[in-house]
């Protein structure tokens, strides 16, 4: 059986970008992951260790949106390889991390990029 878990939302402030104006000062992200997986038997039996525990998830992000990079495709590709290296039981997952207020000439809201294995 195929079921989602989705924990969206993640928020965090952290120094990605390739202008030296990003590493100083910084600027806001959310991060959301989705994992397909089956959780038939957490759910039959009321068990955490049957399923993905989404404090894990969060912690993984968070520690990774922490790491500075020039691009947030690498950081995804790090919370990517985490999640699947340390959480067991994911069949597929997507990770999707919103810049917000990008320093790019124009008035652009967000800038996102978006991996699925």
């Amino acid at each position: 059986m195929k079921h989602k878990i989705f924990v969206e939302g993640i928020k965090c402030y952290a120094f990605h970008g390739c202008l030296d104006e990003e590493a100083r000062i910084g600027g806001n992200y959310i991060v959301d992951v989705e994992l397909i997986t089956d959780f038939s038997l957490a759910a039959l039996h009321d068990t955490l260790d049957d399923t993905i525990d989404y404090v894990q998830v969060n912690e993984i992000v968070v520690a990774e949106m922490a790491i500075r990079s020039k691009l947030i495709e690498q950081v995804g590709q790090r919370i990517v390889g985490r999640l699947q290296k340390e959480l067991k039981g994911i069949l597929a997952l997507k990770v999707k991390i919103t810049k917000i207020n990008p320093p790019i000439n124009g008035d652009v809201d967000s800038v996102a990029i978006s991996i699925e294995v």
